[in-house]
């Protein structure tokens, strides 16, 4: 018998396996960091690096296993590899929690004109 609430059914096993192995994906700060990154525009991956502070070899490692499961995307522009979001739904999942959890703590991405004393 499936259960449903507010007009939804469960999820089936496979769909949750699915959102289980794509968090599990994303419970890497450095991950979270490159889909962050992303969300703001392409990049490629000596930029993204950069920008997140790891090694080259590394970032690309993360990019190869999001790129995998369908989060990032990427296309050839001459010799550099650019990446994007391949699902602009995840982004909106982790800004979201990101955006929450840095108003409880240190309010560090709070948008300027929404910061205490400020005015848009």
């Amino acid at each position: 018998m499936k259960h449903v609430v507010g007009g939804l059914e469960d999820p089936s096993a496979e769909v949750l396996a699915d959102v289980a192995a794509a968090f599990g994906l994303l419970a890497s700060p450095a991950r979270l960091h490159i889909m962050w990154a992303l969300s703001e525009g392409e990049s490629d991956v000596s930029h993204l690096a950069n920008r997140v502070g790891g090694a080259l070899p590394a970032v690309s490692q993360h990019l190869s296993k999001l790129k995998l499961a369908g989060l990032v995307r990427s296309r050839r522009e001459g010799r550099r590899q650019v990446y994007y979001l391949g699902d602009p739904d995840v982004v909106t999942v982790v800004r979201l929690m990101v955006g929450q959890l840095a108003l409880r703590t240190e309010g560090s991405l709070v948008p300027v004109g929404l910061r205490q004393g400020t005015s848009a």
